[in-house]
């Protein structure tokens, strides 16, 4: 099938030279799953690249609908991109979706409170409750929903969990088929949840972790609401990016774990998490997005 994108976003047509199928407009007679994407990332267009990267890989046509906060300002990326490519939730806010996708934020160091645009999010998750049939949270925005929806609190790491860890899957619920056993996920963050931290609840439930990373995927209400913490989305060069940047940057910054062949990185990168990713967001859309 194919990932429909009716913007023009530049990213579309990167993803064709990737060879994947993207279509600038619906088809006629087509009723594609229609998907809001909130990327509150700094750098945009990376963020776009890997989750619409994820998303392009299902059976079923998924309509991708960007959208932002109205009257945010932008340091990292052009305003201009956002105003032609990002719709402001204001004007979607009267209808429904399918799925919605948060991702996370370079925000950890603050309190939710302090972030300028917490009573926005709070909004829309608040409202995504009722007109949206699965959200999928990540890493900071899982930390987010979590302790909106449920006030678990996010701690401070003593170091930044940096690398990739192999999260056990808890329970055998249709978001993990076809990934065995266990899965490998990235992660990089400088703050957690707690297992201690959950609420005894039959509506929220941690179905996969780490013994290294610790809490991995939650999910609640049944799947209309999924907490990742960690970027299964993640390009092969994203952590090596951001461990070379810290470096030269003189920053405390720690070699990925379990990213390089051998833990060596001369040897290459171990992009180990490929599969894992594709079959994760098909599950998502298949088993959760869909009415079917």
């Amino acid at each position: 099938m194919a990932l429909i994108i009716t913007n023009n976003l530049p990213t579309a047509e990167r993803l064709r030279e990737e060879g994947l199928n993207v279509l600038g407009s619906v088809p006629a007679g087509a009723l594609p799953l229609r998907v809001l994407f909130l990327n509150l990332m700094p750098c945009k267009e990376v963020t776009e690249l890997d989750i619409l990267r994820s998303l392009a890989h299902t059976a079923a046509p998924v309509e991708v609908i960007p959208m932002k906060i109205a009257g945010q300002r932008y340091k990292t990326t052009p305003q201009a991109h956002m105003e032609t490519y990002y719709t402001d939730f204001d004007r979607l806010e009267a209808d429904s979706f399918d799925g919605l996708v948060v991702t996370g934020a370079p925000l950890e160091h603050l309190p939710f409170e302090d972030v300028n645009y917490w009573p926005q999010l709070c909004h829309i998750m608040d409202w995504a409750r009722q007109h949206v049939r699965s959200t999928l949270y990540i890493c900071w925005g899982a930390q987010a929903g979590l302790y909106h929806h449920f006030g678990i609190p996010k701690h401070d790491l003593p170091a930044k969990r940096f690398g990739v860890y192999a999260q056990r899957v808890l329970s055998p619920v249709p978001l993990f088929e076809g990934l065995g056993d266990a899965f490998p996920m990235p992660n990089s963050r400088h703050t957690e949840v707690r297992r201690a931290d959950f609420p005894a609840t039959d509506g929220l439930a941690i179905v996969a972790e780490s013994d290294e990373s610790g809490v991995g995927v939650a999910l609640s209400r049944g799947g209309r609401e999924i907490y990742i913490v960690g970027h299964l989305e993640y390009e092969p060069r994203t952590l090596e990016n951001e461990y070379r940047r810290d470096l030269s940057k003189g920053l405390p910054i720690a070699m990925p774990e379990h990213y390089y062949h051998h833990d060596t990185p001369a040897d290459g990168i171990d992009f180990s998490w490929r599969d894992a990713a594709f079959r994760f967001y098909t599950n998502w859309i298949e088993r959760y997005v869909s009415p079917e």
